[in-house]
């Protein structure tokens, strides 16, 4: 069996993010979509309310789950039995930061990385300039974030 994590802060998740997941539950038997917490960014969103999010959004992907990480990637995919690291692309600045986060992966276990180019229409989405429109009162989020972010978005900043 065939086991990939998509590691993120997803905070929040983006139309860019589930794609990548939608793509990767058809190259692997099973998808776990691994919610980190990235330090040197401000959080919108606790790790709980991220999994629960996403997990309402990828509730019609049979073989894909969505769980809270701890550690190192490499430790807890070896905790989950994944051998693959699936990761987007928007542009250049992404490549040479995920070539370089691979290569560290790949010396500290036997994982391989999977990377996977955003479609044009979701180059330019991260999940900042989600968080920075949001909260200037955009109304029309939905061709950057799935419903349920949008509306947890809007609750947020209301």
């Amino acid at each position: 069996m065939s086991i990939a994590l998509f590691p993120g802060s997803f905070d929040p998740l983006t139309n860019g993010h589930l794609d990548i997941i939608k793509r990767a539950s058809f190259m692997f038997d099973r998808v776990i979509v691994g919610v980190g917490n990235n330090h040197s960014k401000k959080n919108l969103f606790t790790p709980e309310e991220k999994c629960h999010l996403i997990s309402k959004v990828v509730a019609d992907i049979p073989n894909v789950e969505v769980e809270i990480m701890h550690g190192l990637t490499v430790q807890f995919m070896s905790e989950v039995g994944a051998k693959f690291i699936v990761r987007g692309l928007r542009n250049s600045k992404d490549f040479e930061y995920e070539r370089d986060i691979a290569g560290v992966n790949s010396a500290l276990a036997d994982v391989e990385t999977v990377l996977l180019l955003a479609k044009p229409e979701n180059q330019n989405i991260s999940s900042s300039m989600v968080k920075e429109i949001g909260s200037m009162g955009a109304e029309n989020m939905s061709k950057f974030v799935p419903k349920a972010v949008v509306d947890a978005l809007k609750e947020r900043f209301n």
